[in-house]
């Protein structure tokens, strides 16, 4: 499984699968990532927290704790 925290700056990706549960996979749901979509990773923070995404046109940050439940290929 690779999840969405491993993938390198400026490559894009497909969701395949949310892991998670109750209220913390709601809440990457509502923020536009579901399976099947395209995510491109454009930045990551020095430190390595947040990361940046572009998913549907619009930039989005999330934690690298959220990432790790987002696999993806």
């Amino acid at each position: 499984m690779t999840s969405l925290k491993e993938v390198p700056v400026g490559s894009t990706v497909t969701i395949k699968k949310l892991h998670g549960q109750g209220a913390t996979k709601k809440r990457i749901m509502d923020m536009g990532l579901i399976k099947g979509s395209r995510v491109k990773v454009t930045k990551v923070a020095p430190l390595g927290d947040p990361i940046e995404l572009t998913v549907r046109g619009y930039e989005l940050s999330i934690r690298k704790a959220e990432a790790e439940l987002i696999e993806v290929a």
